[in-house]
């Protein structure tokens, strides 16, 4: 029979191996790669911008569906969707109407089943907001004979006709909208944020400064202490890159990546790999492409086509939470 003695000397050296494997297969190894985020896509189709489809990821490249046409407005259309993931657990998207001056609500606890939330009508104010009407277009006045100078001023309504590709910004808990507004003229970025938990009331719009007019589908996503914009340039078809100290500017544009013209509909978001990848609409081509940087947007390497979805999916919000 086995002392006394000798049980528990096996018994310490089980433990002191114990400990030294926990140690060794630790969350403390450099080499262990990051694991567990769920990525979400949400975005209208080739065939209709009445429905949006629902996508999921485990890597931001291999998308499969979670269901087509999850939702359907009551009304109208649903174009430009973006998602995001609130503090009730809710999935939220807010999307452009093509209705006026509306942009659209709507949640889900699954990602499956989508309940409207209603359609929000964008301050009627107009010339008071700086920036917005600013841009292409004359003020065509009967006898004017298109003069230079009518030509480079602002081709204004009496309000704010347009409010178009709305994206969530989230922040230290505050929830914004980055949403691109027009009067008749070029569309200018401005940002809204929600004034109570339910989404359904928010500020006035404050234009986003440093960016200027005929500036579309901007979104923005912070890296460290800077905000980093992305925004499509409705003059020559392409997407610029913006930076800023503040979330409403002012901005200055930096070097973007070389990702060509005729793309739209930037969508940003973070790798398990901790790159970020910027994806972008070729509307033209027919295609759907993204970039990756990692070196902290600073370079971005050459575009490639998204696999399995290029051709199909039109511009499209991207979300990622642990899985």
């Amino acid at each position: 029979m086995m002392s006394v003695k000798r049980t528990r000397l096996l018994a310490v050296s089980v433990v002191v191996l114990a400990a030294v494997g926990q140690l060794l297969a630790g969350p403390g190894r450099s080499d262990a790669a990051p694991t567990g985020w769920k990525y979400t896509m949400v975005g209208f189709s080739n065939g209709t911008d009445r429905a949006m489809d629902v996508y999921g990821s485990s890597d931001g490249t291999q998308f499969t569906p979670v269901r087509k046409a999850a939702y359907r407005p009551p009304t109208g259309r649903v174009r430009d969707p973006s998602v995001f993931r609130n503090t009730d657990g809710m999935y939220y998207v807010t999307y452009t109407t093509a209705d006026g001056a509306n942009i659209g609500f709507a949640r889900s606890r699954d990602r499956v089943n989508w309940t409207p939330i209603g359609n929000y009508p964008v301050p009627f104010c107009c010339a008071l907001l700086p920036g917005t009407g600013d841009g292409t277009g004359s003020m065509n006045i009967p006898g004017s004979s298109g003069s230079a100078a009518l030509k480079s001023a602002p081709s204004l309504s009496p309000f704010t006709t347009k409010a178009w590709a709305p994206e969530w910004f989230v922040e230290g808990g505050r929830v914004h909208v980055v949403l691109s507004m027009s009067t008749g003229g070029g569309f200018v970025p401005y940002v809204m944020t929600a004034l109570e938990p339910s989404l359904r009331l928010w500020s006035m719009p404050v234009p986003i400064a440093g960016i200027g007019a005929d500036h579309i589908d901007t979104t923005i996503v912070k890296v460290g202490a800077t905000y980093h914009a992305f925004t499509k340039n409705e003059t020559h078809k392409y997407v610029q890159h913006a930076v800023s100290s503040k979330l409403a500017g002012p901005y200055r544009f930096v070097a973007p990546g070389d990702w060509g013209s005729f793309v739209e509909g930037p969508a940003v978001t973070q790798l398990p790999n901790g790159a970020w990848r910027i994806y972008l609409d070729a509307y033209k081509a027919g295609k759907y492409v993204y970039s990756d940087s990692t070196d902290g947007m600073r370079t971005w390497s050459p575009v490639r086509e998204l696999p399995g979805l290029s051709g199909s999916v039109r511009h499209f919000g991207v979300m990622r939470e642990r899985g």
